[in-house]
């Protein structure tokens, strides 16, 4: 692998990581799953292959600046999906709150 396949990697990622960014913003959680276990796929690719790899200091800095753009792309993803998945861990609470409730009190069906 070379330098330039490195950095074709890193691209592919931020590719990913933006498209994730859209699903998200869509509300379409299938995708948005199918898309992160694509991402990951290629995480696992770029550490196998990476540590072995020196960058130019030109495709040092292409490589920065992609690093940049995913990690705002993940933090706009945490934005979107954290507030979905906070209210999906109070409805688990609840129900499993009403689930003790319903067990102990012997109104269960």
């Amino acid at each position: 692998m070379t330098g330039d396949d490195v950095i074709a990697l890193y691209e592919s990622i931020s590719q990913l990581t933006d498209e994730m960014r859209s699903a998200a913003r869509a509300g379409d959680w299938d995708l948005l799953a199918a898309l992160e276990a694509q991402c990951g796929q290629h995480i696992a690719s770029l550490r196998n292959s990476e540590e072995n790899i020196t960058l130019s200091e030109p495709l040092r800095h292409r490589k920065v600046d992609i690093i940049k753009k995913i990690l705002e792309d993940d933090r706009d993803i945490r934005n979107l999906t954290e507030p979905g998945l906070r209210k999906l861990s109070a409805l688990i609470q609840s129900n499993q709150t009403e689930q003790k409730l319903l067990n102990t009190y012997g109104m269960g069906s």
